[in-house]
């Protein structure tokens, strides 16, 4: 089944909306102008938290994304939550008539994502967490972790006497 026969006229004309801010979005400053419209597009964005205007989040499913109080996602980021399901994958047929699945981002108050850092479907990233520069995160974060590289591992709990 495509992915195009699920589409309405109203669920045409929000993508466009969500697409528009989106594009918009790249263009504003400063950071709080950015992090308002990405509100606008339906992303959950908590009190003193800031969007980098160079961050791309995901323009499917913008409200499946949870961003809590005192964030701070920095330039370059990317935040999907939607990818290929690759258990329908067949040889010979093209990856992407494999159809998309959705899992939601949260991003619990106080963590901070590395400049050019990936989130992908499904990640929860703990309160207090810091996101390495670079990383892609594939598995959630716990609280108060320092996690980094590709795909991304804790390597240091943060917090503890001995920093």
């Amino acid at each position: 089944m495509s992915n195009n026969q699920h589409r309405t006229i109203g669920s045409i004309i929000i993508g466009v909306w969500i697409r528009f801010w989106s594009i918009v979005a790249q263009f504003t400053f400063p950071a709080q102008i950015t992090t308002m419209i990405h509100r606008f597009r339906g992303v959950h964005v908590g009190k003193g938290s800031k969007i980098a205007r160079s961050v791309l989040i995901d323009d499917s499913r913008p409200d499946l994304i949870t961003i809590g109080r005192n964030v701070w996602v920095t330039a370059g980021c990317q935040l999907l939550c939607h990818q290929r399901d690759l258990k329908y994958y067949q040889r010979d047929l093209p990856v992407m008539s494999c159809p998309l699945k959705y899992a939601p981002i949260v991003i619990k108050d106080g963590a901070h994502i590395g400049i050019g850092s990936i989130i992908m479907p499904g990640v929860t990233i703990g309160k207090g967490s810091v996101i390495g520069a670079g990383s892609v995160v594939t598995r959630d974060v716990p609280d108060y972790s320092l996690a980094l590289g590709v795909p991304a591992k804790v390597v240091k709990v943060l917090g503890g006497n001995d920093q």
